[in-house]
């Protein structure tokens, strides 16, 4: 651990919260003379404090032991590019724009990765009025189902959570372009494009 890089990085994050050294130590029961000397680089914190001082700094531990944090590029943009993420241990389902971490269940989720659907895997999809009406041969038994399926467009994107046992049909607004994705809990991410011919 860099004491110079991490006494930094907590007198950045606890500038940006708003608080005083005094404030920050007497949260943490520790001198505000120990604050500042992590802030200077001459010393670093007690190991017993890392968790309850990323906590108060709203940092994850691992970037404070680091010293720095990640500095994300573009706002997330296009929702068609968006990452998926599904909690191994309790199927809890996320969804982010941008590069970041994201655990669960005291896991580290990693984003899902799609796969083209072909043959058998493709969703069927008839428009009827002004949406899609979307079903699946896919089993919907306990432990292989379909677990969501999504919509995306440029701007937008419309996730429909399933369950076991449950006849899998969507009815989706009907537009341009998109691209349709669902997560079978077997078999991963897939994706298929959605539109006219199609």
């Amino acid at each position: 651990m860099d004491c110079g890089k991490v006494g930094a990085l907590i007198g950045r994050l606890r500038r940006e919260r708003g608080l005083t050294q005094r404030e920050l130590a007497g949260r943490l029961l520790v001198s505000d003379k120990a604050v500042s000397k992590w802030e200077r680089g001459t010393g670093c914190p007690d190991v017993s404090l890392l968790a309850p001082l990323a906590e108060e700094l709203g940092v994850d531990l691992a970037a404070l032991l680091s010293g720095e944090l990640s500095t994300a590029g573009e706002p997330g943009g296009n929702m068609k590019r968006a990452r998926y993420f599904v909690c191994p241990a309790c199927g809890g389902i996320a969804l982010a724009t941008g590069d970041m971490d994201l655990s669960c269940c005291g896991r580290r989720l990693t984003p899902l990765t799609p796969q083209r659907a072909e043959g058998e895997d493709r969703l069927q999809v008839r428009q009827v009025d002004d949406e899609w009406f979307v079903t699946a041969g896919h089993p919907m038994e306990k432990g292989h189902y379909i677990a969501f399926a999504a919509l995306a467009t440029g701007d937008r994107v419309q996730l429909i959570r399933q369950y076991p046992e449950w006849d899998f049909q969507l009815r989706l607004p009907a537009v341009a372009r998109g691209t349709l994705l669902w997560y079978c809990t077997r078999h991963g991410l897939f994706s298929q494009p959605l539109g006219p011919s199609r």
